[in-house]
Order: C-alpha cells, then structure tokens, then sequence
C-alpha cells in the first residue's frame, strides 16, 4: 500500500528537484575527478566533463540575463555557505570589516554572526565568517520588522566596512539595493548579494534584480530556483580582477575537485529555469505565500513584516507565548515540515519566537492558492494545540513532550494532514510504488 509518511507538509525553505535533475546526480559523472577550471584541470580525461561545466556557466549567465563581458560565474561551489565562503576569502584579507543582516533580524549565519555572553562579555564565534572577519550586523526595525537602512547608513560611515552583505534566510520583503550601493559607495565598500532564497524569482523576473548594483551575487541553487544542492557565484569583470581572485578561492583556496554530477544537474535545471512554465511556477510560489500570509492574519496571528514578497513568511508566536521550538515539534509529530526560526529581538536560537514557512516546496506538488488557505488552517490547528498542552504541561520541553504525544488531538491533526497531503503528487518522484515494508 502506498505510505502516506513520505508526503508530509513541506513548507520548509527547501523544495523538490526534477526527475532529470535527479538522474543527473546519480550518474556515471559523480566518478569522475577534475580539479580547475575547463580548460585548465590538473587531471586528464575531462574533455566532456569541460563542455558539461561551459554549457552549466553559460545557462546560469543567460538564466539572469547577464551579458559574458561584463559578467562571470562560477558553478563548483558544493552549496551557498562554500560560496559565500570563497568571496569573503577571494575578495577580503582576514580581518577585514564585514557587514551583513544580523541572524535574529533575518540574515545568515555566514553573513557574519556572533553571540556575546552579558554575563561574562565572552564573545561566541558562530560562523567562520565571523572567525576570520570583523563583523558588524546591522538589523531590522523591531517595530516594522523592516531593514534599517538609516542606522545602517550610520555604521557604516563609523566602521568603513571592506564588504557590505544583502540577503538573507528569513527576510520576506525587497531590498532596497540602490540604497545599499550609495552606502556601500560613500564608505569604499564592496557590495555583495546572498540571493539564495530568491534566485528562482529574481531569474522569473518576479523580484528586483541585484545584478545592476552589486560587484558579487551568491546564491545556492535548490530553494526557489528549485535545483540540485550546489551553489553558484556571479562577479563583474572589470580591472578589480573579481574572477581570477574568486576562482583561486574556490579552487585551490577551500575545495578539491568539483562535484560533476551537481554541475549537470544544475545546466538541466537551468535550462527548465529559461522557460514560460518555471515563470508560472515561480509566480505562483508568490501568491501562495501571500495566500498563506493573508489567512494567518485573518486568524489574528502576527506576521513578520506584516505580509511578504516573496517566497517565505516569518510568524512571530511571542504574542501567544508559545516558542517556535514547540511549535516544530507538534508539526513534525503531525507531518508537517516547517523551522523554528529567529525574530528580531530573540536571544536564543534553539528556543525562538517565531517559524519560517516557506511556499516552493508545496507549490512544486501543485498546491494553489486555495489548498494554501487549507495549508493555514491546518498550521491554526497545530497552534492551538500547543498552546493546549503548554497550558496544562507547562512551558518546559521536558513535560511539554509527553503531554503532546498523548494528547488524542495530536493523532487526529496527523491523520487530516495525511488525508490532504496525498491528494497531491510528489514532484519529481513517482510515488505509486513505494511501499510500507
């Protein structure tokens, strides 16, 4: 019989892949190894292996309307953190002063965060970044949940960054990027874009394009852009050198060979990326979060920036007393995917006031605006009955565990979303077959 556990409620960041995407990653092409550039391995045998990288870096240029003189790409990066990782190596010296969205406001742990203990003024280093670089995050406006962009105008003229960061994991509005070029421009900066989150919309030309005003643009490949886990970096070509300094970073600097199987299955996606249907796709991801958005305000819940733009949403559950961290937990025991996530304003990240939801996945089964109001409804539910549990258990995750998993609402919650969820295929997988062993 066919097993229902394998078509939860995906509203993660994440997505589904195609079947071809697919294929290509589990091809013959994982064996093959080819440390450098096309062109220039240090291994021989890599002549189709060359056209199968050329044909990726050209698809990824023409995906974003880039023209090749004044544009370049690097397609190796294993996934965004990598490639994030090789900017900041390529283009920075250590110690250099970074400045990215602070992790609570919305931004990436590779943008620069850290912790201080106010206890003992101890300072943790979370990311790498924050390791080898200087880093000053700027925020949101706690009010608005918006950037603000007048104290980070401010920070910046005292801290004279080498690099300002855009972009970010759970940010659901636009960026304001000529803003950012004329800070970055009267403090001597560079100005680079993490877009991962949005780079299938910003390819369907349904979100600003940061390429008429940042030097660098980053971006992993398989959240809206809805390919395989890699991750790509897009440099100017001017006298700055950005490409030769970027790829030395890449490779020698941080990896070994690259991963020949993500390339292909990324030229494939890419290919899929240029046509009507993935703008179709790509719209409707918007309206699906905007759909979702729109229901949970309607049931008196708190959004992050009251709405979203794109693809995510930020539910901030401090009104309700509740920490995203329980409110994962009754989701995943009901089947529905979704991350405890930070808000502006939070000091702990394993017990944050809010979740990230996100639309690509559950678009990509086919899921409308509707089936979203649905989507919402069900997410209601699992509110409620956390806030049941806290109620009679206590705040504490240790009581509050057990009472959840014997509460008779939690296998009922479970048995509806089973119910909904696999009325819709599972993209890029054929489900009819798969058995319960």
């Amino acid at each position: 019989m066919p097993t229902p556990n394998l078509l939860p409620l995906n509203t993660l960041i994440q997505n589904f892949t195609s079947q071809a995407v697919m294929e290509c990653l589990g091809s013959c092409l994982t064996n093959k190894y080819s440390e450098g550039l096309p062109g220039k391995r240090y291994y021989g045998g890599n002549e189709f292996i060359d056209q199968i990288e050329v044909l990726c870096q050209n698809r990824a240029l023409e995906a974003f309307r880039l023209d090749a003189e004044n544009w370049g790409v690097n397609v190796q990066p294993y996934s965004g953190s990598p490639a994030n990782f090789a900017v900041y190596t390529g283009l920075l010296a250590p110690h250099d002063r970074i400045m990215g969205l602070d992790l609570p406001s919305g931004g990436h742990l590779t943008h620069g965060f850290y912790t201080v203990n106010k206890r003992t003024n101890e300072k943790k280093k979370i990311s790498a970044t924050s390791v080898f670089f200087e880093s000053l995050p700027y925020r949101v406006d706690y009010d608005t949940g918006l950037i603000d962009y007048d104290t980070l105008e401010k920070n910046a003229d005292l801290f004279k960054p080498a690099m300002i960061v855009c972009g970010g994991s759970a940010y659901s509005r636009e960026w304001d990027y000529a803003r950012l070029r004329a800070i970055a421009d009267a403090n001597g900066s560079l100005l680079m874009m993490d877009m991962a989150h949005i780079s299938g919309l910003v390819a369907s030309e349904l979100a600003v394009s940061p390429f008429d005003f940042c030097d660098v643009v980053t971006t992993t490949t398989h959240k809206s852009l809805r390919g395989p886990r890699a991750g790509m970096i897009f440099f100017k070509r001017d006298e700055r050198n950005f490409g030769d300094r970027i790829n030395f970073a890449v490779f020698p600097g941080l990896q070994g060979g690259p991963h020949n199987h993500q390339i292909a299955g990324l030229a494939t996606q890419l290919k899929q990326v240029m046509t009507p249907e993935f703008r179709t796709y790509a719209g409707q991801v918007i309206a699906n979060a905007q759909a979702l958005s729109a229901r949970l305000v309607e049931l008196d819940y708190t959004m992050m920036t009251g709405g979203t733009d794109n693809h995510l949403i930020l539910w901030d559950l401090r009104p309700l007393g509740l920490t995203g961290s329980k409110v994962e937990l009754v989701c995943e025991e009901a089947s529905i995917s979704l991350n405890k996530n930070a808000v502006a304003g939070d000091k702990s990240a394993l017990a944050p006031g809010g979740v990230r939801i996100g639309t690509p996945a559950l678009t990509s089964r086919g899921f409308v605006e509707a089936d979203f109001v649905e989507v919402a409804n069900i997410l209601h539910r699992a509110v409620q009955l956390a806030l049941k549990v806290q109620a009679s258990a206590g705040k504490k995750l240790k009581d509050f565990t057990p009472a959840l998993l014997q509460d008779p609402e939690l296998a009922a919650l479970r048995n509806d979303v089973h119910s909904f969820a696999t009325t819709f295929p599972m993209y890029g997988l054929d489900t009819s077959e798969l058995t319960v062993e």
